[in-house]
């Protein structure tokens, strides 16, 4: 990661869309800064992570759209052991698992940007923190969370 201000220490692995193109999407709506999930153009049910048809109704008239909000937290952790060899002095971090409520609950993991020893609580609004790796190659786009 060559971003001087990114979240976490360069030397993680980055982040690719899947061969088959599925997610390609919410890649490119979050190197323009957009959130974005998928949802039935059928049934109107949003759903995380992608696929190639609706869970619910099994269409396959699925596409991506900006979710409503508000995001909250709906769990996190706080790792202060190493997961990778390049974080073996970076920590603790917090890694949370967002839910938005108005788009049927669907859920999201990310880094809450941050303090990383500040107190969390469950319900806490949280909103897209978009980190850019644009010197990367290829470029890409970490989406984060933070306090609302």
């Amino acid at each position: 990661m060559s971003t001087s201000s990114s979240y976490l220490p360069p030397g993680l692995p980055a982040p690719v869309p899947a061969r088959d193109g599925l997610d390609a999407p919410y890649w490119e709506a979050a190197s323009q800064h957009r959130l974005v999930a998928q949802r039935c153009r059928s049934c109107r049910r949003w759903q995380w992570g992608p696929e190639w048809l609706c869970h619910r109704c099994h269409s396959f008239e699925v596409a991506f759209e900006a979710p409503p909000g508000p995001a909250v937290i709906y769990s996190w952790e706080r790792p202060w052991h190493p997961v990778h060899p390049v974080l073996a002095t970076h920590g603790p971090y917090i890694v949370a698992l967002v839910e938005l409520p108005e788009a049927d609950g669907i859920r999201m993991v990310g880094n809450l940007v941050g303090d990383p020893t500040v107190a969390v609580s469950v319900g806490a609004e949280v909103v897209p923190h978009f980190e850019d790796h644009l010197d990367d190659d290829p470029p890409f786009t970490l989406v984060h969370w933070r306090f609302a």
